[in-house]
């Protein structure tokens, strides 16, 4: 089953996360890469790598590189990471153990949030559909993200995979002022009754930036990981007070 899958993954400078997706796919027969023409030395990188496919195609949306990138893919299933993924051993050991007749057509995997390395106790990250038959899927755009459709039954892994984002937090807030804009804009759009009850709390503004900081810390234990915690709650904490800006403004 192992030969049958091939990781699709996407790059932009990421030259500080890529090295450590790449160990954990000394596995893998081909990889292929997607780069939207990285000026850094993420191609460096990705050439050290004999099983890597490098493809570049100027960036429109994260679907549409995506849906290319699944056109030069040749097996049967396609492991989708990004950049800043890590797989566990026990998620390695998994795939190995995964029989040629499997009887779901896409799994979802779990995730541990990473802050300079360090994995917390609880983040927002819900489970990802990661391992999909590469005939059955498509990708759409979803506000500033993207995910992929499977037609046919889905299963879940037991394995974890790590988010480790090393990329300075300069890179993080301007990828942020970018996506919130398209997110404020899909919540302006939308009507209320197809929001979902998070969303239509953003869209209160005021509210959303104290909750998600008391969900992160208590709800979610982050206050026991330390300044690692600290750190990821003031973030989640100031993507939503930009969200609430962008929402304020679009309204005027």
């Amino acid at each position: 089953m192992i030969e049958q899958i091939t990781p699709l993954i996407l790059t932009y400078n990421e030259a500080p996360n890529i090295s450590r997706t790449l160990e954990c796919l000394t596995w893998a027969k081909r990889i292929v890469v997607i780069d939207s023409f990285s000026a850094d030395q993420t191609l460096e990188i990705l050439a050290r790598c004999p099983q890597v496919d490098i493809y570049q195609r100027t960036f429109d949306h994260f679907a549409g590189q995506c849906n290319y990138g699944l056109e030069q893919i040749t097996t049967e299933w396609v492991l989708s990471l990004d950049a800043d993924y890590t797989l566990s051993k026990e998620l390695i050991a998994e795939l190995h153990s995964l029989s040629e007749f499997l009887p779901k057509d896409s799994y979802f995997a779990n995730f541990k949030y990473c802050v300079f390395g360090k994995p917390l106790r609880g983040t927002l990250l819900p489970p990802r559909k990661v391992l999909y038959r590469k005939d059955k899927a498509n990708y759409i755009e979803d506000g500033h993200a993207h995910r992929v459709k499977v037609a046919g039954d889905y299963g879940y892994l037991a394995g974890y995979i790590y988010h480790d984002d090393r990329k300075s937090l300069s890179r993080w807030l301007q990828s942020q002022d970018r996506y919130l804009l398209i997110e404020a804009k899909k919540l302006m759009t939308t009507p209320v009754n197809e929001l979902s009850f998070g969303d239509r709390l953003r869209k209160q503004k005021v509210i959303a930036p104290i909750v998600i900081l008391l969900y992160c810390l208590i709800l979610k234990g982050g206050i026991l990981d330390g300044w690692s915690g600290w750190y990821y709650a003031w973030q989640r904490m100031l993507a939503e007070i930009l969200l609430a800006i962008r929402l304020i403004e679009l309204e005027q």
